[in-house]
């Protein structure tokens, strides 16, 4: 976690990717092969199905974006015809569509637009990432960035106002920590968002303080809304070139699909339109904002189906995050004994929304970090469906990260999907058991567990807090270590996925999460073409060879949408 992103990308193209290390595929190819009806064969050293009938082949044919034929080489060219294009792949693996099941679009345009600060050690290297910002940084004059980790500074303490220093005290700076909980902020932003000693902690919300009272600069949950209130929204030209610069990134780390956890109406009426144009790239299951205002206008409208384009779910919130002692936990935090987190709804209101969006026919999605957290969010669902008789709702714990062994039971007898992020774990293990102790860690980041209670796994990374690399996620899976091979053997090895099980959560899982299980997940006549050729071999490969493989192609619905140099 917190390896950078990048810096921002210089050609904001949905078909285009890095200058050097990838083509552009030609607008009349993606044409003719959405149009022409002329089948397109593609050849690989392995083609990993996912389909128990035939679960390795070498060649698969495309055609009107589905898939027409799957088996050897001979079989599928006899199927296509004469008439087919032939792409061979040479040595690569091509596997199913991989999805990421939640990840944060306009999340990830900011941070690929703003200053980027994973990775960092020590202020000083904070204040020179400040210092040296792109233009591409700002909104109106304030400075945004994100991405800090007290964690992973020598001082493992929040920082404060007067961290950032002189030189940055003109203009109002607001950076957001790498979970997405907590901003820092400067005596700027503080004056502009009126934020005093005097201002109360907002419910579920927290305003660090100094020990006059005065705010140190760093903002928990509910009050960072006093800040995102006041800062200025990006233009429509910025907020457009950040989604597509997000969408390609996507594309070019080979993912052909994204869960979106918890999209503002703004973007998903730029996605509409672009959906609408055909200018789409990616397949996107949304899950409407259930936190903020726009949620009213979602239950008024009600569910939406376009072409690469589903809203079906809504996002929830519950608590907040284990980095910044935000997750709600039965008991006190084991390395800070005053605090249990925090929920950042009331179960009242909790209760309110998903009575609400269930009625509408949605899917309901709940972020729930804490043991606490994931209680009400279990609780509060089967009151729902026992007293509607909705059963077959498919609802989804969003993280089920700490959680005790009798709710993981529960989640998989009671039909929930667990959405969980396989490099949070590998991110999180310095430092998550002395969060929680030894006793309470047992359920934590439990994967093993949750496909053993019955649950469907989907994984997801929940970019930007991590790298929308699926790569990094697969492997993550696999070994429970990080890029070093750290610890031996993994951390909590008996809750490692196999190298199957790990790509099922990106392609069988995910289409089951999006009601997409009969569309998409496994490549078999009838169902969508969306697959991607990789260097490497996820599965039975060694799993160390997932740092350094690459994407050679993307496909979507049968359309190239990226490409390799010399693929």
């Amino acid at each position: 976690m917190r390896r950078r992103l990048g810096q921002a990308l210089g050609a904001l193209l949905l078909l285009v990717g890095a200058a050097g290390c990838s083509r552009r595929v030609p607008e009349a190819t993606a044409a003719e092969q959405a149009v022409s009806g002329a089948p397109t064969v593609y050849v690989a050293k392995r083609i990993r199905t996912m389909d128990p009938a035939r679960p390795i082949a070498q060649a698969l044919a495309v055609r009107d974006g589905q898939v027409l034929a799957v088996g050897s080489r001979e079989e599928v060219l006899a199927a296509a015809g004469p008439a087919a294009r032939v792409v061979d792949l040479g040595d690569a693996t091509v596997v199913p569509g991989l999805t990421d099941s939640h990840g944060h679009l306009a999340g990830l345009g900011q941070a690929l637009a703003g200053v980027r600060l994973e990775g960092t050690t020590s202020l000083d290297e904070v204040r020179k990432r400040l210092e040296e910002a792109p233009p591409t940084a700002y909104q109106g004059d304030w400075l945004m960035g994100q991405g800090w980790d007290q964690n992973d500074w020598t001082e493992k303490r929040f920082p404060t106002v007067q961290d950032l220093g002189e030189r940055l005290q003109s203009k109002p700076v607001v950076l957001g920590r790498v979970d997405g909980h907590a901003l820092w902020v400067n005596g700027e932003a503080l004056r502009r968002a009126k934020i005093t000693q005097d201002t109360p902690n907002p419910s579920g919300g927290i305003i660090v303080r100094n020990p006059d009272g005065t705010p140190s600069g760093v903002l928990i949950d509910n009050a960072m809304d006093l800040m995102n209130g006041v800062i200025p929204p990006p233009t429509d030209a910025q907020h457009a070139a950040r989604l597509t610069a997000a969408l390609e990134h996507c594309a070019r780390v080979g993912l052909t699909g994204v869960h979106d956890a918890g999209m503002d109406l703004r973007t998903f009426r730029l996605l509409q339109q672009w959906d609408k144009e055909g200018k789409l790239a990616l397949r996107i299951y949304a899950m409407a904002d259930g936190q903020s205002a726009d949620r009213e206008q979602y239950l008024k409208d009600g569910p939406f189906q376009g072409k690469l384009l589903t809203l079906r779910a809504v996002k929830l919130l519950t608590d907040g995050a284990l980095g910044s002692r935000g997750a709600a936990l039965h008991t006190a935090y084991s390395d800070d004994h005053g605090q249990q987190g925090l929920l950042v709804l009331t179960p009242e209101e909790y209760t309110k929304r998903v009575h609400a969006f269930i009625g509408r026919g949605f899917q309901v999605a709940t972020h729930a970090i804490g043991d606490r957290a994931n209680t009400l969010v279990l609780d509060t669902l089967l009151r729902e469906m026992e007293a509607t008789g909705k059963k077959d709702g498919r609802h989804r714990v969003e993280h089920a990260q700490v959680m005790r062994l009798e709710d993981i039971t529960r989640l998989g007898a009671n039909g929930f999907v667990a959405s969980v992020q396989p490099t949070h774990a590998t991110s999180d293990m310095p430092w998550a058991q002395d969060r929680v102790g030894p006793e309470r860690i047992q359920g934590a980041y439990a994967w093993q567990k949750l496909k053993a209670s019955g649950a469907v796994l989907a994984l997801g990374s929940d970019f930007p807090v991590e790298r929308p690399d699926v790569l990094a996620g697969l492997y993550a899976a696999r070994t429970r270590q990080d890029p070093s091979g750290q610890p031996p053997g993994g951390w909590q090895p008996d809750q490692r996925l196999s190298g199957e099980e790990a790509l099922e959560g990106f392609t069988v899982g995910a289409a089951y999460a999006s009601f997409a299980e009969d569309k998409r997940g496994r490549l078999k006549p009838g169902q969508d073409a969306d697959f991607v050729a990789l260097s490497a071999d996820p599965v039975d490969g060694p799993a160390t060879d997932l740092l350094t493989a690459q994407v050679r192609l993307t496909v979507v619905a049968g359309r190239e949408v990226f490409a390799a140099a010399g693929k």
